[in-house]
């Protein structure tokens, strides 16, 4: 397998008016690439923090729980409702000034996430940062407008799984930041790098010259839009509504009726958001198919290695909850001693009080009820809560209390959980995933120059299906998880290297947007979905402490946040199916068996 890049025009190659930097030194070349790929790498980056950092941003909406997910989900659903329009509007519009409208509504998104505490202003912002999922979109039809036709597949490699700052600089920088400041510097430092990124994208790359004058079809983007989440809605929330409750059922239908209505009304349009017949062609469709089920996969596996191993272990939990209780039987013990202490003070002080009267008093005659009543009051007066309770000392109630009269049991347990911080997290699993995902993202763009893309992409899904079953059946502990995720790092980089290539080699220059857009719809979709109902998994699976005191009935309680192993591990097995349905539509594919071309088929 070469590693020489030839950035010569190939022998027999019409030119195009494209803009193509044929001829350009290395030098340009390379930096043109390299603007690109850094401005697409604020998309995962902010991923792989945030998705990391759910623990740290859960407290500061307490009211949110398992819906804290959100912030991962809008991501996605946005971004798969907002990439095809934004791919239709590079084809029409130009695919660099598009690329800087994303990174412009991405700045102001992330500013106000990171300066709110409303969790609708949150969301309000996640969804404009979503628009950064589209710059991957436009990236490929750059990289295929610009770059000679051989470093083609190579730089959609490279575009595909990052130049190291999202792999290596995002999860260490925001280990840090979450570690010594909060999460908000996470927001803070995304920010800064997109400052920084737009005025060297105008500076460094040049426009694509190639154009589709083509109106734009807004009813398409918002029937796919609304359809998505309605649909996401009832998978999230299906558990807490009820499954099959008629108010429950009418989000999934309502979602249903839109995704079923977005494909007639598009053939009908004179200006469809999607070329339908574009869609169909097995070209396409198959690999739109692919990404839709592999995403799964790959929007799962990051939430989950992140929540499980920065999750307290479960002796420590069983401690807290003791810990918790005994204050509370402690106070309760101290509380009851103060109180029989206070009953026989007054007791005592009253029985006096009336003695000395009935003494001042003729033989035989009994004390009149009001002044019964003014001595209990005076008594009362005198012998307060504060100077019995000065009499009571706390220890001496504590000393007979039996030590083992608070038990906690968590039913179910799970065995995960390992206190990681972010920044732990990140040098103990993301690292060495990230460097092989950005290695064999390059190696699978030599591979596919070579052979074409199906077979690293066969490979890819191979491995995703091994590592979910992995997940699932294996030790919970962080070196495990370190280990699979490695070997899952090899299938990102090929999977990413593979299924852009296989658009570009599979239609024509002037539908690339919008079907850049048609691929990333499909992994956003598929990783908002693959989390939605792994979210409904875990929220099926709570962890709960049956917490025991000697003299009272068990009392059962949820432990928020924290869910048993069944939950993660029927989410494993439920992507690894599906990982495993987009293998056979790889293993069947015609498409991606020649070495690719850099898009001259067409």
């Amino acid at each position: 397998m070469s590693t020489s890049v030839d950035t010569a025009v190939p022998p027999g190659t019409a030119p195009d008016d494209s803009g193509r930097l044929d001829g350009a030194s290395n030098l340009r070349i390379w930096s043109v690439l390299a603007i690109i790929v850094l401005f697409t790498e604020v998309a995962p980056m902010q991923y792989v923090m945030v998705a990391s950092a759910l623990r740290q941003i859960a407290p500061t909406f307490p009211d949110q729980g398992a819906n804290i997910n959100w912030s991962i989900i809008v991501f996605g659903i946005c971004g798969a409702a907002v990439s095809p329009l934004i791919g239709k509007l590079s084809d029409i519009w130009g695919k660099k000034k598009m690329f800087l409208l994303c990174g412009v509504l991405f700045l102001i998104g992330t500013v106000m996430c990171a300066v709110t505490s409303s969790w609708a202003v949150f969301l309000t912002g996640r969804a404009l940062e979503a628009t950064a999922i589209a710059t991957t979109v436009v990236s490929y039809g750059l990289i295929r407008d610009l770059m000679p036709r051989r470093m083609v597949p190579i730089g959609l490699g490279i575009a595909s799984t990052g130049l190291g700052v999202s792999a290596l600089a995002g999860p260490l920088i925001g280990g840090y930041i979450t570690d010594h400041t909060s999460w908000r510097g996470l927001f803070w430092f995304l920010a800064i790098f997109t400052l920084v990124m737009i005025p060297l994208l105008i500076l460094v790359v040049p426009e694509s010259k190639l154009r589709t004058p083509q109106r734009l079809d807004v009813i398409g983007a918002v029937l796919l839009g609304a359809g998505a989440t309605l649909t996401l809605i009832y998978l999230d929330k299906g558990q807490d509504w009820g499954w099959t409750k008629p108010s429950t059922l009418v989000w999934l239908i309502g979602g249903l009726v839109l995704l079923a209505l977005f494909p007639i009304v598009e053939m009908r349009a004179k200006n469809p958001i999607m070329d339908m017949k574009l869609l169909f062609n097995p070209r396409v469709s198959v690999v739109l198919f692919i990404g839709l089920l592999a995403s799964f996969m790959i929007g799962y596996q990051s939430y989950a290695t992140g929540y499980m191993t920065q999750s307290p272990p479960s002796s420590e939990v069983v401690e807290q909850v003791k810990a918790g209780t005994w204050e509370q039987v402690k106070s309760g013990a101290l509380a009851q001693a103060q109180a029989q202490a206070l009953t026989q003070a007054r007791a005592q002080g009253l029985a006096q009080a009336e003695a000395q009267a009935k003494a001042a008093m003729p033989p035989g005659m009994e004390l009149p009820p009001e002044l019964v009543k003014q001595l209990t009051d005076k008594v009362n007066a005198a012998v307060t809560p504060e100077v019995v309770n000065a009499q009571v000392p706390p220890e001496a109630v504590y000393q007979h209390l039996p030590p083992d009269m608070v038990k906690v049991d968590l039913e179910p347990g799970y065995t995960y959980g390992d206190n990681f911080t972010l920044l732990k997290f990140a040098t103990h699993l993301t690292l060495a995933q990230s460097l092989l995902a950005m290695l064999f993202g390059f190696l699978g763009g030599l591979w596919i120059r070579r052979s074409g893309a199906r077979l690293p992409l066969v490979s890819a899904l191979v491995i995703f299906v091994g590592a979910g079953l992995a997940y699932a059946a294996l030790s919970h502990g962080w070196q495990t998880q370190a280990l699979i995720g490695a070997v899952f790092g090899i299938a990102f980089g090929l999977y990413y290297a593979s299924t852009p290539n296989l658009i570009v080699e599979g239609v024509p220059a002037q539908q690339q947007g919008i079907s850049a857009g048609m691929l990333g719809v499909m992994q956003a979709m598929g990783a908002a979905v693959g989390l939605a109902v792994a979210t409904a998994f875990l929220s099926a699976n709570p962890v709960k402490a049956v917490v025991s005191v000697t003299g009272a009935p068990p009392v059962t309680k949820e432990i928020p946040m924290l869910y048993a192993d069944k939950g993660y591990e029927i989410s494993f097995y439920f992507v690894a199916i599906s990982a495993a349905v987009a293998l056979v539509g790889a293993l069947i594919m015609k498409h991606g068996r020649t070495p690719a071309t850099g898009g001259t088929a067409h």
